[in-house]
């Protein structure tokens, strides 16, 4: 009897586009990237990356892997890696993140709690004790 081998799924990004006159009150999940204009009040939860444009403003909860922000955001913000601020950003809340850049001008008014960077450290210390 011949069976058939399953074969590995290939993983497509899409992306997703929230328009400058779209507000969307509720919860997005989805696996691919975010671009959003428009107004959004609850969480969006993503695998990929959140880029909130100028226009953006988006009012609870980002579950991401990298954001960028130009527009406002007020809320919880979780990004397993690299959180960017551009110059127009306008941020409240609390945000628990990996790496952060702040360009000039951006408004960070959160609690900030930064995940990996601890153990790297840790990481480091620890392998010079041994070669000492």
């Amino acid at each position: 009897m011949l069976s058939k081998k399953k074969q590995n799924e290939p993983i497509v990004s899409e992306i997703n586009v929230i328009g400058k006159n779209t507000t969307i009150i509720g919860d997005i999940i989805s696996e691919g990237d975010f671009r959003i204009e428009g107004k959004v009040e609850g969480t969006v939860k993503t695998k990929g990356k959140v880029v909130v444009g100028a226009s953006g403003k988006i009012k609870g909860k980002i579950e991401c892997a990298e954001a960028d922000i130009e527009g406002s955001f007020s809320g919880e913000l979780f990004a397993s890696n690299l959180l960017t601020l551009k110059t127009t950003a306008l941020i409240t809340g609390n945000v628990v993140i990996s790496k952060l850049a702040v360009e000039p001008g951006a408004e960070f008014n959160a609690t900030c709690t930064m995940k990996n960077s601890v153990k790297e450290l840790n990481n480091e210390q620890a392998k010079k004790e041994k070669t000492a």
